[in-house]
C-alpha cells in the first residue's frame, strides 16, 4: 500500500469513526414518558407571545487567556486586543432582554406541522455558532469546522437533577485545502468534512453542551423539543409562539447559564392571544476563574518569544 493510499485509508476510517461516534453517542434527553406527537388540523389556535428579561447584574464576559489555549493567532482574530478571548453568555439590549432564552410548551401531544430542520452548528472563528439551538428525538444534526486550524468536540448531556455526562469526544476535521491557521481566512472555501447523526434522546436529561477540546471559549447548547411549539428569544428577547391548540399547558422558559429555569402554567383560549412578560434570574457571585487581567501570569512573552494577537474579524469590549 503506498503512502498516500495509506493515508487516505487512515483518513477515511477517522472520519468513518468519527461519524460512528456521533450516530451511538449524541444524546439529549426528553422527559419520562412523552407520548408520541400527532400532527392534526388545529382549529381557532391560541397565541402566546412576549419578552424574556434578565433579572439582576449583567455578569461579565466570561475571559480566556488565548495564549494558554492553540492557535492563540488564528482564534484572536476575535480577541479584546490583548490577547483575551471573551465568551458573551449573556447577550441583553438597552431593556435587559435576553437573547437566546428558550420558551416551550409541555403537554401539548397533538397539532400543527412539526417541521425541525436538521440543527448545523457551524466552528466559525473558533466559535461555535449557533450558541443555543434545539433538538428532535431521533433527527439528525450536524457539526462542520470552517476554520483552518483543528477542533475537537467534547459533548455532554447535563441536567440539574442528574448532573453531567460525557458523551462523546472525537476531532472535527478541517478542509484539507486550508494553510494551517491562515490569519486571514474569510472563510469563501470548503469546509471540513462534517459530521451528522441523529440525536437518540434518554430519559433524565434534556439538555446538551458542546465545547472545543483544545479551546475551551468555544460552547454551544441545545434543548430537546418533543412538540413545534417553542421559540428562541431574538436579540431584543422577543418571542412568538402560535396555532396553538386551545388548553392548558406548562410553559418553561430556560437559558444556560440561569440554573434551572422557570415554568408556569398558561391556559389558551380559541383564537386568543396571551401577553407574557417572563423573566430569568442572572447568576450571583464572581466568576473569577474567568475574569480578564491586564497583568497575567502567562502573558504574550511567556513562549520565549512575541506573540502578536490582532483581532482582525472582532475586537471585543
Amino acid at each position: 500500500m503506498s503512502a498516500e493510499s495509506g493515508g487516505t485509508s487512515v483518513n477515511g476510517l477517522l472520519h468513518r469513526c468519527c461519524v460512528a461516534i456521533m450516530l451511538l453517542a449524541v444524546a439529549v434527553v426528553l422527559p419520562i414518558g412523552v407520548a408520541a406527537y400527532e400532527v392534526v388540523d388545529v382549529q381557532h389556535g391560541g397565541t402566546i407571545e412576549g419578552i424574556v428579561t434578565l433579572s439582576g447584574d449583567l455578569p461579565e464576559p466570561k475571559g480566556f487567556n488565548l495564549i494558554t489555549f492553540p492557535d492563540p493567532v488564528y482564534c484572536g482574530r476575535i480577541s479584546n486586543g490583548r490577547g483575551w478571548r471573551l465568551l458573551y453568555d449573556f447577550v441583553v439590549d438597552s431593556h435587559r432582554g435576553l437573547k437566546d432564552a428558550i420558551v416551550l410548551l409541555e403537554g401539548v401531544e397533538s397539532g400543527k406541522p412539526f417541521d425541525l430542520s436538521v440543527p448545523l452548528i457551524e466552528a466559525r472563528d473558533c466559535k461555535f455558532e449557533p450558541f443555543m439551538t434545539v433538538v428532535r428525538n431521533g433527527h439528525a444534526v450536524e457539526v462542520i469546522n470552517m476554520d483552518p486550524v483543528m477542533h475537537d468536540i467534547q459533548g455532554y448531556e447535563t441536567s440539574t437533577e442528574a448532573g453531567n455526562r460525557v458523551l462523546f469526544n472525537t476531532p472535527l476535521i478541517m478542509n484539507h485545502q486550508h494553510r494551517r491557521g491562515d490569519l486571514y481566512a474569510m472563510h469563501n472555501h470548503a469546509p471540513g468534512k462534517s459530521l451528522v447523526g441523529p440525536v437518540y434522546l434518554n430519559k433524565g436529561r434534556r439538555t446538551f453542551y458542546m465545547q472545543c477540546g483544545f479551546h475551551a471559549y468555544m460552547e454551544s447548547w441545545a434543548m430537546a423539543v418533543n412538540n413545534p411549539y417553542y421559540a428562541l428569544t431574538d436579540a431584543a428577547g422577543k418571542f412568538v409562539i402560535d396555532g396553538i391548540p386551545p388548553g392548558t399547558y406548562q410553559m418553561v422558559v430556560w437559558h444556560p447559564q440561569t440554573g434551572p429555569g422557570t415554568t408556569k402554567f398558561v391556559v389558551v383560549k380559541p383564537d386568543g392571544k396571551l401577553i407574557e412578560r417572563l423573566s430569568l434570574p442572572a447568576p450571583k457571585g464572581n466568576r473569577t476563574a474567568y475574569q480578564v487581567m491586564d497583568n497575567p501570569r502567562f502573558g504574550l512573552e511567556s513562549l520565549g518569544h512575541s506573540i502578536d494577537i490582532q483581532p482582525v474579524v472582532e475586537t471585543q469590549q
